[in-house]
């Protein structure tokens, strides 16, 4: 199966916590991440098209990071969520996953 992915991936297994509109928080992993999304293991799921912030601490920061993006698709172990606008230091920071 070819990847259609316009943005190479690299595996990352970090704790993540998902914000939904309305206060509602869930955990997951990360399990691999790109500048133009990643991929959240978990046993909650939101639904399709759903807008979220990913909160995350991405290898070598001192502080957690706020990924906006919406959900756009879903499998039993969890979703995939296409990022929205990054700010400079979170961009850097995956660029920099991305080289290694």
């Amino acid at each position: 199966m070819q990847d259609k992915r316009s943005h190479p991936r690299v595996p990352l297994a970090v704790p993540v916590t998902c914000e939904v509109g309305g206060g509602a928080t869930f955990s997951g992993l990360s399990k691999d991440i790109s500048v133009g999304g990643m991929f959240i293991e978990s046993s909650e799921q939101p639904s399709f098209g759903t807008q979220v912030s990913i909160v995350l601490r991405l290898p070598n920061t001192k502080a957690d990071a706020r990924l906006p993006g919406i959900v756009r698709w879903l499998k039993p172990e969890g979703f995939g969520v296409q990022f929205g606008l990054l700010g400079a230091r979170e961009t850097h920071a995956i660029s920099e996953l991305l080289k290694s």
